[in-house]
């Protein structure tokens, strides 16, 4: 997958390890109540969010792109936008999607989330694709980022073949994920120690 997607390095040994570990993991999982029933509604939300992919991430782009103080971050600071980056950025977020339903999480895993916190700070981001934006994504935003990409989502899972149980089960199961990846790409921007 790695190659058809630009700058999707899921696995790739270059990586740094994460500051983080399994050990690390299993606490966070526990402080947002995610178990392995929330594995299974995952995998079960996997299979009705994959033919719908480029629905969700049009409506995600539409959102980012309504609201200049988002889509600033896609550009060199005045206004012009990348598009070869927004591009890049947009497989990588559909992958993101297939991977958020592909549990269990592990060190690999892991270290993928870490590189994506990175991607987001002055430390990695732009050079991945080379790209010509602002250098760094003001962590309230990812923070907030949280609301949108979890509440849009139910009625996509509501499309597939399952009860009103079910989908909320899965639902659920994509805002804890979702919580505990966006806690892992928060730990670049604090100091050593304070995360």
């Amino acid at each position: 997958m790695s190659e058809e997607i630009p700058g999707y390095d899921y696995g790739d040994e270059s990586l740094p390890e994460a500051p983080y570990d399994e050990e690390d993991l299993e606490k966070l999982q526990a402080a947002v109540m995610f178990d392995e029933e929330d594995e299974e509604a995952l995998r079960e939300a996997g299979e009705v969010l994959e033919p719908q992919i480029d629905e969700i991430l049009d409506l995600w782009y539409d959102f980012v792109g309504a609201h200049d103080h988002l889509v600033y971050y896609f550009t060199d600071g005045e206004g012009n936008p990348d598009e070869e980056y927004l591009e890049r950025v947009r497989e990588r977020f559909g992958q993101w999607i297939r991977d958020t339903c592909n549990p269990p999480y592990d060190q690999e895993w892991l270290n993928y989330q870490y590189e994506i916190g990175r991607r987001h700070t002055r430390e990695k981001k732009n050079r991945t694709d080379d790209a010509d934006a602002v250098d760094h994504i003001h962590a309230r935003y990812l923070i907030a980022f949280i609301y949108p990409i979890t509440a849009t989502i139910r009625d996509f899972l509501e499309n597939g073949d399952h009860s009103d149980a079910e989908v909320k089960e899965m639902f659920h199961a994509w805002f804890k994920s979702v919580t505990l990846q966006v806690t892992l790409w928060t730990q670049p921007y604090f100091p050593e120690g304070d995360w």
